[in-house]
This record gives C-alpha cells, structure tokens and sequence, in this order.
C-alpha cells in the first residue's frame, strides 16, 4: 500500500496547529503582562514563525539522516540544540531592533531568554520524535508494498507455472487423438479441432487468480469433455449436477478441467467398460462444495501414493488464492475414487 498524500497532509496540519496554539498562547501570555496589543503579535509572530522554519528544518534533516543508533539519535539531538541557540540569536536580535528604545520589553526578553530557549529545544525534539516515527512508517510502508508486489509476483509467476504444467498432458493427448482420427473419421477429426480450438481460446482469455461464476467454469469444462468423448466415445459418461443455487457461486478459472482430467485418467485409463464421472456441484456452509467422482478398480488401477501431481498442483494453487490446506481432499473406497474440492464465498 502507498503512502496516501492525505496523511500527509494532516501531519502537516497538526504541525501547522501546533504553530498556531503556540503563537496564540505566547501573545495571550504578553498581553496578560500588559505589553500592547503590537508588542504582543509582533513577539509572538515572530517567535513563533523562526520555530517553525526551525521545525521543518528538523524535518528536511531527519528525512535524509534517518538516525537508526543510539549515537545517531544523540546527534539529531545535538542539532536540535544548536538550532535553537540560531534561532534564539536570531529573535533576540530581531525582537532588539523593533523594540529598543522600550526598557522594560528589553528587560523582560533578556529575563525570558532561557525559558523560550526551553521551550523550543522541547517543541523541536518533539518534532524530531514524530518525523523520525513518521518517515519510519513511510518506509515500512514502502518495504510492506514491495514485499507484497513481490508475493503477488511470486504467487502469479507459480500460478503460470502450475497451469502450463497441468495443460500439456491434455493437448497432447487431443493432437494425438486428432491425428488417429484424420484416417479413420476426418468430419470427427475436424470436429475436435474446433471444439480443442473453442477451449483453448477461452483458457487463454483467464487469468489464473480470476474468479468466475460456476455456470460459466461448468460451460467450458463441457467444452473439455467433449473433445474427451470423441476420444473415448461411449466409454466416458458424464453426470453433472447443477442446482440453481450453485449457478452463480465464484470459482477460480479454469480449476475443475484438471480435476476432471485426473478423474477421467483413473476412471478409464485402468479400469474396462464404461465409466461414469460425476461432477455434484451443492452450496454448503462453507461456500460451494464440488465433489467429482470415478470408478477405481483397485485391483487392476497402480497404486496410489497421495494425491498425484496433478491434484497437488490443484491443491497448491487453492492454497496461493485463498491461503488454506483444507480445500481439496481425496478419498478412494471399494470401487470409487472421489474429489471434494470448497471453494470459499
């Protein structure tokens, strides 16, 4: 997050108030004195408006010579003195000039001189304390914003690397299939390749970290599953369950393609006959809960160990958008192997 120009703004302005509360004080002071109504504007104004010169020279002073030591912090300090013995020279010898010729002021300023003195080496430590712990907070603003441009950075450039890790598999299998049908089936063949050419234009139009309603992700994972069933023709039957409830639930783009490929992989790849996948889509506590399911043949099916990589990588991807383990679980029984994936609302 940068630095809003506002609260800028308003650190200035309570500098400013701060200024204002002084000089009214200090010309309230000398008129309860009985010095005129002259005398007590032109000592406060002039007072007052050297501070604050002195004050933003503070300023200009510890926004390039931000102390971090103890002995940085003692020098600041040391300035701050100094300064103040300029500045009580300086309205000393101003303050002589307009009123000279009038003994009791000159014997009241010179009487005064160690408390204004006191006074401004508070006020201007004051405002060192505040601009140090100012600038302090716009640095660690500016390193909270780099860091985090970087993370998004990070998590975007993963995000990119999971999806063209998780796409190849399928568009490889789909040229191969394309180019075992141009000899048996061309008008098929060419089917695929619009409805492969269909799908991968809307992939390339979303972004990895977009949102999406469910309608419109189960629209192009039917676009997937066809090209699927030309591969596997009447093998692979799909079951999707859609309540209207469900219909306009947020999803990460392009997230169910990858879990249906992997359910179609073990429903087909190592078990015989037709395989039905269902994809039972109902809103719960939780958000929207999405289970995808197979028939898993243990006996004839490899043997699992975890999740495989292409749920994993679905797994890491919910982890990066919504920064939870719990989001995606996988379960196999007798004869099913299923998929439940929560999508926060």
């Amino acid at each position: 997050m940068a630095v809003s120009p506002l609260s800028a703004r308003r650190f200035l302005l309570s500098l400013g108030g701060a200024w204002l509360g002084l000089l009214l004080a200090q010309y309230f002071l000398l008129s309860n004195l009985n010095f005129s109504f002259q005398v007590a504007i032109i000592d406060s104004l002039i007072s007052n408006t050297l501070l604050l010169l002195a004050a933003f020279l503070i300023l200009n002073i510890t926004r390039y010579y931000l102390p971090t030591t103890t002995s940085q912090y003692i020098g600041v300090i040391a300035v701050c003195a100094v300064v103040c013995g300029l500045w009580l020279w300086v309205i000393n010898s101003f303050l002589k000039i307009y009123f000279g010729e009038s003994k009791v002021y000159l014997d009241f300023l010179h009487n005064s001189l160690v408390i204004r003195y006191s006074i401004s080496f508070l006020m201007l430590v004051i405002v060192t304390i505040t601009s140090v712990l100012w600038y302090n907070w716009v640095e660690q603003k500016k390193i909270d914003k780099r860091k985090s441009d970087a993370e998004r950075l990070s998590k975007e450039a993963e995000l990119f690397k999971l999806r063209h890790q998780l796409q190849p598999h399928f568009l490889f299998n789909s040229l191969n299939s394309i180019n075992a049908l141009i000899g048996i089936n061309p008008q098929q063949a060419r089917k695929m390749v619009l409805q492969l050419s269909d799908f991968l234009r809307g992939t390339l139009k979303k972004e990895e970290s977009q949102m999406v309603s469910l309608v419109e992700e189960v629209g192009y994972l039917n676009l997937y599953l066809e090209i699927e069933k030309v591969r596997f023709g009447n093998r692979l039957v799909t079951d999707i369950v859609l309540p209207d409830d469900c219909k306009e639930m947020l999803i990460p783009a392009l997230l169910l393609q990858p879990v249906v490929e992997n359910a179609i992989k073990f429903g087909l790849y190592d078990t015989t006959g037709d395989a039905v996948i269902k994809i039972h889509c109902k809103k719960d506590d939780d958000g929207l809960l999405i289970m995808v399911s197979n028939p898993h043949d243990p006996e004839t099916s490899l043997p699992m160990k975890g999740t495989g990589f292409g749920l994993s990588s679905i797994k890491r991807r919910l982890y990066l958008l919504f920064a939870r383990n719990d989001l995606l679980t996988a379960s196999s029984s007798d004869n099913t192997f299923e998929t439940v994936i929560r999508i926060p609302q």
